[in-house]
């Protein structure tokens, strides 16, 4: 008989319930979380030994969301679930990242979480009670683990906060917020909103914060249940005699070139001649060279911090607050519809803005039925854009960069019936010394304004840091790599001079206190400010007409009873009108409105006239071009406009008596008719006769 253990907490309006002793029973941790209909087993595993060689913890979490769950098979050619989507590599990152810092500096231990969704009731997303799930397993693993952490959505929907909305609720939502933590502090915040203030954004995480702890404390009496007691880890003892020796020679070396106002690559090389220096003194064995960089490395870290704290002196001389130089520049790539170089210190970001059709959007398969995705934003981080020789090949990283700087612009993209675009922004980081996530979202703001699309307002983006040594902490605006490498924070907040769109928070240390946060928001605002300034010296408004080398959208609307005529059998008119015309694309949507995209007036204009041809009501008393059709004895069948066809009587053929129809015209003869009559049955009478008369033209055709 199993031994079942459950604990439960009370989230929003569910129940979140953990359940211990039924499912993976081999795993070294365990746990099914329910939250609703949806249902997540999280398990980790912890290697019995440490990694050889390893210089980094090893730790690798997996989330994976089964189709099945949602009563779905999933599409495509392949029936079965590849490789992660991107929602499982952000799910994934938002479940690592306030789990890593939790374990202790020099643990080398494998540990592989692996959260799997095996029930899903298309309500509740699935992503941060996949978090809570993994940081009870990891808990009861008995893994040297300084959690449990809790991990919840904050929506604010009519001024009123929401602890986990459902998905529905986020439409009206004006927060998307994600924040994790402890029982004590909070460590980790993702999400986007619709220009918050920053006390709004300071009161969210506050009111995240208070059910966080109530899931923390549930987990905690989970493992009293299981009389679960976590192994004591101990680093190994660094040599002593080695570490003391390393110190007398590099303390003041390090100092003066932590002290120097160098670049980024001058600096590196400094710090790889002191290594290189140090292992020659000391005639370092090649087994110890390793060691003694990292004792070097040690010694940075604390030179660092320690002149940052007394002196509010940063690597490259400025003081706490500064920015770097920064210049823009749009418009620099002749064939893209738009482009922005964005240079912000030694980061720089290429950012190019394409503009498609409805045939571009993104059609996304999940769990979830998702709206085709209009907007995209790609991220890359070339190897070059350090000074390195690595692999090509999209990360885990570069998809989370991309999301942030997406969620930073899409609420600000003007969706309306006017602008019927797909845009797709990508940007390259050619540069990286600083935060490229945000110099993205700059470039991609001025990109999106050179393109000519109405982008509602500029977008910045900066990225602020922390240096904390007990009661004595410094924040730092537009933190450099070494800053943030070094550093106890890494806090990046997008907006417009309104509010905030976007934002990112990673704490590497145990947390940090809710008066920090809030000096470190309202900083952060200063520098975005300052930012946006620059931008909009540059450019301050979308250009009034988009590229000549972008489809050009022309909307009109028919009525729905006239959408089949337009699309015809199988699409056969539509597809003839494109033809005929020589335009990219024509869509129709279901209210009737008919977008036309051509990167000519001429195709434009073309297609507008078939179109409307087709739509167009016959008039009686107008006269219009007849094509013949068919013959009969008593008349022929001509067409007047697109599918709209009528008979011309014998006696309407001319003024002079017709004897016979087939030796007066033959199909496919043009001539103009006046249309006389329609009948009760819609059935044309058209004359030929009688423009004859009004024109006085001759008899013959």
């Amino acid at each position: 008989m199993n031994n079942i253990i459950t604990q439960q907490v009370q989230i929003g309006e569910q129940t979140l319930i953990f359940e211990v002793g039924k499912f993976a029973k081999q795993a070294n941790g365990s746990v099914m979380a329910r939250y609703g209909d949806t249902m997540i087993l999280a398990t980790a595993v912890v290697s019995p030994e440490p990694k050889k060689d390893a210089d980094y913890f090893p730790l690798q979490i997996e989330y994976r969301e089964k189709l099945s769950a949602a009563g779905k098979i999933p599409g495509g050619f392949l029936k079965r679930e590849g490789r992660p989507t991107d929602k499982e590599v952000l799910s994934s990152r938002l479940i690592d990242r306030p789990i890593r810092p939790l374990f202790p500096d020099g643990y080398r231990h494998e540990v592989q979480v692996i959260i799997t969704v095996y029930s899903s009731d298309k309500i509740n997303d699935s992503d941060v009670i996949g978090a809570c799930a993994a940081s009870a397993a990891i808990f009861i693993s008995g893994a040297p683990f300084k959690g449990p952490i809790a991990e919840v959505r904050i929506g604010r929907i009519n001024g009123s906060f929401v602890v986990n909305p459902t998905k529905v609720q986020l439409i009206d939502s004006d927060i998307d917020m994600t924040v994790a933590g402890t029982y004590d502090s909070i460590n980790m915040v993702e999400g986007e909103s619709k220009e918050i203030s920053e006390a709004n954004m300071f009161e969210a995480l506050k009111f995240a914060h208070s059910t966080i702890k109530d899931i923390c404390k549930a987990q905690i009496e989970l493992a009293s249940k299981l009389n679960i007691v976590q192994k004591e880890f101990i680093a190994t003892m660094q040599n002593t005699e080695l570490q003391a020796k390393v110190n007398s020679i590099a303390r003041s070396k390090m100092k003066n070139i932590v002290n120097s106002v160098l670049k980024k690559e001058e600096r590196s090389d400094s710090n790889n001649k002191l290594v290189n220096e140090v292992i020659a003194e000391l005639q370092i064995l090649p087994e110890q060279e390793d060691l003694v960089k990292e004792l070097i490395s040690n010694i940075e870290y604390e030179e660092m911090r320690e002149m940052i704290l007394s002196s509010g002196k940063r690597l490259d001389g400025r003081k706490l607050t500064d920015i770097r130089q920064i210049t823009v520049e749009t418009g620099l790539l002749p064939r893209a519809h738009g482009s922005a170089l964005f240079t912000r210190g030694e980061t720089q970001s290429l950012t190019t803005v394409t503009l498609g059709t409805n045939r571009d959007e993104q059609m996304l398969d999940g769990m979830f039925e998702e709206e085709p995705r209009r907007f995209m934003l790609h991220y890359n981080f070339p190897p070059f854009s350090t000074g390195e020789v690595g692999r090509l090949g999209t990360s885990r990283r570069e998809i989370g960069h991309g999301n942030l700087a997406e969620r930073a612009l899409k609420n600000l993209i003007p969706y309306d019936l006017e602008f019927g675009y797909t845009v797709r922004v990508m940007s390259d980081i050619l540069e990286s010394n600083g935060s490229s996530s945000m110099a993205t979202v700059c470039a991609g703001s001025l990109a999106l304004f050179d393109a000519g699309v109405a982008l509602k307002k500029a977008v910045a983006g900066i990225a602020m840091g922390l240096v904390k040594e007990g009661d004595r902490f410094a924040i730092l605006s537009d933190i450099l790599g070494n800053e943030d490498f070094l550093g106890d924070m890494d806090f990046k907040v997008a907006g417009t001079v309104d509010g905030i769109t976007a934002f990112q928070m990673d704490i590497k240390i145990q947390g940090i206190s809710f008066d920090i946060l809030e000096k470190a928001i309202a900083q952060a605002k200063t520098g975005r400010l300052h930012i946006l300034k620059i931008m909009n010296d540059s450019l301050s408004e979308h250009r009034k007409e988009i590229s000549q080398y972008a489809p050009q959208l022309i909307k009109i609307k028919i009525p729905i009873d006239s959408i089949g005529a337009v699309i015809g059998p199988g699409g056969k008119n539509i597809r003839q009108i494109i033809k005929d015309s020589g335009v990219e694309d024509i869509t129709i949507n279901d209210d009737g409105v008919i977008t036309i995209a051509a990167t000519s007036k001429e195709g434009s204009d073309k297609a507008l006239q078939l179109i409307k041809g087709i739509t167009a009501l016959p008039e009686v008393g107008a006269i219009y071009k007849a094509t013949v059709k068919k013959i009969m004895e008593f008349g022929a069948f001509v067409e007047i406009l697109p599918g709209k066809e009528g008979l011309v009587h014998i006696s309407q053929l001319d003024v002079k008596r017709v004897e016979k129809v087939a030796n007066f015209v033959k199909v496919g003869d043009v001539f103009d008719v006046k249309l006389i009559k329609i009948d009760d049955k819609g059935r044309l009478d058209l004359s030929r006769k009688a423009v004859m008369v009004e024109k006085q033209e001759p008899t013959t055709i």
